[in-house]
């Protein structure tokens, strides 16, 4: 078995990374994650793992993609008939990894099922699953994504999506882009605090998703800094949805603060739909493209949301939202404040593709992008 020795970010052991691939001793992921121990960290050799599937049990792991991306296939096969991956254990890292093809009996396979746990996914894509990652309704359960891309997902039902997050405790979402899922929303979650900044969610031509972004339970969402553009062939008016099933967490707060939403639908979407209810409305410094208005939704504090023109952008028929140099709305950001200790006011901005890029100055214009060409 070849290994590597690295170091333990806040210890003084040496951890030892093992290696999986076709030239070593473990030769499949499914080995790896039957051999697995709390802590250990497995270096995964590029390349195309057809049908290995897995179940993780264990706390504490790390899988990394050397040498190029791993491309996980389903090929037919899903680990106790939900996905290629089925976690449960603690917390786990994955690094590198692309996930595809999954299809199970009950339309619900997933390139990961999250069930138990705290997961993060980094520099990942889920690519024509019934869902990219679906997680279950664990309240201690936690899901972060950075720099991942999720696209055509869905089984073509409405049903499944190429985010689906149950009532689970946190999910964050950084410099990611979704797009193109099969009728089923780009984002759906159903966790207690949701932070999604710096993103693209973008249906884009072709695109046929329902909600691009949807919290149907509430719960405290932070939405900044986000691309957010519905197609024009989608099956549902809606660009963002909030409480569509009832409140169901003690704290239902919506923060909408510097996203471009894009409403290319020919006869007119609904940037914002919210229930009626015990819930908290901000929305601040949005560009809106298309007819309507963030405050159509219900009471709330809208501020400072501009309905933007397509001119007034570099080239919105390519999905470039940064405002041209001579922009009427240039500069008219206005303070967000706070927000249960959080600041509201971006300090990031999306890079295409899925990245983020810190500010080198303070944020001064409305809208996702602040930087200029």
């Amino acid at each position: 078995m070849a290994i590597a020795l690295t170091s333990l970010v806040g210890t003084s052991q040496a951890q030892t990374a093992i290696r999986v691939g076709p030239s070593h001793a473990i030769k499949s992921i499914a080995v790896a994650a039957a051999m697995a121990k709390d802590g250990d960290t497995f270096e995964v050799d590029a390349g195309d793992y057809r049908g290995d599937i897995a179940v993780w049990t264990k706390d504490n792991i790390t899988l990394r993609a050397i040498g190029g991306r791993v491309r996980l296939i389903a090929s037919g096969m899903a680990a106790e008939g939900k996905g290629i991956w089925v976690l449960r254990g603690g917390r786990m890292t994955v690094e590198g990894f692309d996930f595809s093809g999954t299809r199970v009996a009950d339309k619900n396979g997933a390139g990961i099922r999250l069930e138990k746990g705290i997961l993060t996914v980094r520099d990942c894509t889920f690519t024509d699953n019934q869902n990219g990652i679906l997680t279950g309704g664990n309240s201690q359960a936690e899901l972060e994504i950075i720099n991942s891309e999720f696209g055509y997902n869905g089984h073509g039902d409405g049903q499944s999506h190429n985010l689906y997050v149950g009532e689970i405790a946190r999910l964050t979402v950084t410099g990611s882009y979704f797009h193109h899922a099969k009728v089923g929303h780009l984002l759906k979650s159903r966790a207690a605090v949701n932070l999604i900044q710096y993103n693209r969610l973008t249906d884009e031509t072709g695109g046929r998703a329902s909600y691009e972004m949807e919290f149907p339970t509430g719960g405290i969402a932070y939405v900044v800094g986000n691309i957010i553009q519905q197609s024009s062939q989608t099956e549902n008016p809606h660009l963002v949805a909030y409480g569509a099933e009832g409140y169901k967490w003690p704290k239902n707060e919506l923060y909408l603060i510097n996203n471009t939403l894009v409403d290319n639908r020919p006869h007119g979407g609904v940037f914002l739909r919210i229930k009626p209810g015990s819930v908290l409305v901000k929305a601040v410094n949005n560009l809106l493209v298309g007819k309507g208005q963030l405050d159509a939704a219900g009471p709330g504090e809208y501020r400072n949301n501009f309905n933007a023109d397509w001119d007034e952008f570099e080239l919105a028929a390519r999905e470039d939202y940064r405002l041209k140099r001579n922009s009427r709305l240039l500069g008219k950001i206005q303070d967000s404040g706070l927000a249960n200790g959080q600041v509201l006011t971006p300090d990031s901005e999306y890079i295409h593709p899925r990245k983020v890029t810190r500010l080198s100055s303070p944020a001064r214009h409305p809208g996702a992008l602040q930087s200029l060409k």
